[in-house]
């Protein structure tokens, strides 16, 4: 996508639920331990989180609903911001 102002508010948002979600409630001994820590978040995070900006479903339920669609164009960039 172009690169936008917008687009650094979504990892900002991501780094701010992954800290609150995942840092402050658990401590690391080793790498490994945050390494799989990081990936059952991703998982998480990319699977069953539902997420507010995407009708409340989760990633990979909305792209697979986005692609039952008749017209997806409204869904892929540049998309026109809501007036």
């Amino acid at each position: 996508p172009p690169r936008t102002p917008d687009l650094n508010a979504f990892i900002e948002s991501f780094h701010s639920n992954i800290d609150r979600d995942l840092f402050r409630k658990e401590a690391f001994d080793t790498f490994e331990e945050a390494y799989e820590a990081v990936d059952r978040y991703m998982d998480f995070y990319n699977n069953r989180r539902m997420h507010t900006s995407l009708r409340n479903m989760p990633p990979v339920t909305f792209a697979e609903w986005v692609q039952t669609l008749e017209d997806r164009s409204s869904f892929f960039w540049p998309r026109e911001k809501a007036k």
